[in-house]
């Protein structure tokens, strides 16, 4: 589960980078493009946030490999302590396990001290995530609870109204919108500013009904157009985020950014609806809303006209600047959302392949595998450390690992993972060797020439396309199937291949065709006939009872089957009898069940 947490952090240092970046651009593209723009490319940051997307070569990978790597050559090895033998394992001294025992039984001083506070160290460190996910729910259900609250105070000193010449100017505004779902409309003395509460039973909660037509007209607007762009869905992804990342604080500077880019953005949306001219009764709107403040501030979950005194000038300096965008911005603004996209997966996050496996081991780990008794382990050997992260199962870490081994000790390596069939293991420490071990050739023979083509498929990837060429003549010399398809999918050739095994086959059936007739078996279309008779079940069966051709056909009138030597040579044709038939019966009724 600490592998989980590693790769979330990875995806929190990822998000900071661009929230950075976002926020050190924001002085130059503030007049320059779109507010809306402005908003919603932050959704770009919250997806490379909350979703672990990547590619495998990435900024936080390489980040994360040179780290693994420093821990690989700084981190200290555990003390190695001999175990039961299992089959396979190397025996271990009496004399050995006796002083191992011993040591164990009587720690040096200090060290009975000291254990103890390893233990509650390893404790703490193997449960962080634990930390994590409590303070997160923690957060969210507080959110939740404290919106709640704010929904039942609004609820509770809120008024329907019942004019029925702003139920319908409303009514006329939504369905402009294209807002088919029913919006209510209440008056609460008590809120700041107007507002838009509940998104699935949404309401509009205006701080009182004496209203001018221009102001309710450009007022209902604003939240029609917050309820449309789905604002308050936005607004709670954001803090489901703050409450995942809380340890980040960059994520509440973006959460305030948010929360500042959507009022800026609704203005412009909503002025491109009432045109340029109508920026300056909107400001007046806006100014109007400040006056009448109530006592009550309103919720992070709820979007309103006026939500910031201190942000009312900017508002309206960009809505007495409002123009229509050139097409020349239209560009640049598309150009930088694709450059935005590109850094959040160029970015990336831990590598993919390393959160299945454990990233450390405690400090009371003993090896799966005996040593030597009485030889202490040197936390610099590169074999130690290969033998340490094999045992924890991290291939990244092995890699890196077995990469720092001399020739001999990969080659034992080597020969341990192929006798096991590790392909996991096996595929990261040959990619680790140089390219132009000797080992490579020499384990690709052994492959080749014991038909393991897993094995032998991922040393090809390692060879270059001379040394492919080279085994793909060898495989069709030899007529092996499955190696001459590894060979030229590696080779970038599938066509040729599909080419020739289409013209294998033909060649091969026409030879069939003729091994029959030579017996006396002729075909005709899909019937067998012998003797000039029809065939009704019709049986070759190879030598090595692998392969076999049967074929029935019920307005045949005999059964016959081929006999073929030992070295797969058609020698004759026989009749079956009623038993051998029965019996095929049976086996193919058997099969089919």
């Amino acid at each position: 589960m600490n592998m989980i947490l590693k790769l979330f952090l990875s995806m929190s240092f990822s998000g900071a980078l661009l929230i950075l970046v976002l926020l050190g651009s924001k002085p130059f593209l503030k007049d320059k493009i779109s507010r809306q723009w402005q908003y919603y490319i932050w959704l770009v940051v919250i997806v490379r946030l909350l979703f672990p997307f990547g590619p495998e070569t990435s900024l936080m990978g390489k980040a994360y490999q040179a780290l693994d790597l420093t821990i690989t050559q700084a981190a200290p090895l555990p003390q190695q302590q001999p175990m039961q033998n299992t089959p396979g394992d190397h025996f271990v001294s009496a004399v050995g396990s006796e002083q191992s025992n011993e040591n164990r039984n009587n720690p040096p001083e200090g060290e009975i001290a000291a254990h103890p506070f390893q233990e509650i160290g390893a404790l703490l460190v193997s449960h962080i995530w634990l930390v994590w996910l409590v303070v997160a729910l923690g957060l969210l259900i507080r959110k939740i609870t404290v919106y709640q609250g704010f929904q039942r105070y609004i609820d509770a000193g809120s008024t329907p109204v019942s004019d029925s010449e702003l139920l319908d100017r409303l009514s006329i505004l939504a369905q402009r919108e294209g807002i088919k779902k029913p919006i209510e409309l209440c008056v609460n003395p008590l809120v700041s500013s107007p507002l838009l509460i509940r998104f699935f039973h949404p309401c509009v909660v205006l701080p009182s009904v004496t209203i001018s037509e221009k102001d309710f007209s450009c007022t209902a607007l604003h939240e029609l157009t917050h309820y449309k762009r789905r604002d308050m869905l936005y607004k709670w992804l954001v803090q489901l985020t703050v409450c995942l990342h809380w340890f980040n604080p960059l994520v509440y500077l973006m959460s305030r950014e948010i929360t500042k880019a959507c009022e800026f953005s609704c203005d412009e949306a909503v002025l491109a609806k009432m045109g340029c001219d109508k920026a300056r009764d909107y400001g007046e709107t806006l100014l109007n809303a400040m006056v009448a403040v109530g006592k009550y501030q309103e919720n992070f979950g709820a979007v309103t006209l006026s939500e910031n005194k201190e942000l009312l000038k900017e508002r309206i300096g960009a809505i007495m600047n409002f123009k229509t965008r050139s097409t020349a911005t239209r560009v640049m603004t598309g150009t930088l959302t694709l450059c935005v996209m590109f850094g959040a997966v160029f970015v990336g996050i831990y590598p993919a392949a390393a959160v299945n496996q454990p990233s450390s081991l405690p400090p009371t780990y003993e090896s799966k595998r005996p040593t030597q008794a009485g030889t202490k382990v040197d936390s610099d050997d590169p074999a130690s450390q290969a033998e340490r992260y094999y045992e924890a199962d991290s291939l990244p870490l092995f890699g890196i690992a077995f990469s720092r081994l001399d020739e001999n000790n990969q080659k034992q390596w080597l020969d341990k993972l192929y006798e096991d069939g590790d392909f996991a293991f096996f595929s990261v420490a040959v990619r680790s060797l140089d390219m132009n071990s000797s080992l490579l050739a020499d384990f690709a023979e052994k492959a080749y020439s014991e038909k393991e083509m897993a094995i032998f498929s991922t040393l090809a990837d390692c060879m270059d396309k001379a040394e492919l060429a080279s085994w793909l003549d060898r495989a069709l010399e030899d007529g092996i199937w499955s190696f001459q398809s590894i060979l030229f999918d590696k080779l970038g050739k599938d066509e040729d291949f599909d080419e020739l095994k289409e013209n294998n086959e033909k060649e091969w059936a026409e030879a069939q065709v003729a091994e029959y007739q030579a017996v006396g078996v002729t075909m005709d279309g899909k019937g067998y006939y012998y003797a000039s008779q029809l065939v009704n079940i019709f049986l070759d069966i190879r030598a090595n009872g692998a392969l076999y051709t049967l074929n029935t056909n019920p307005k045949g009138t005999v059964n016959i089957k081929i006999i073929r030597d030992g070295d797969d040579k058609i020698t004759g044709v026989a009749y079956m009898t009623e038993a051998e038939v029965t019996q095929l019966l049976e086996d193919m009724s058997d099969a089919g069940e």
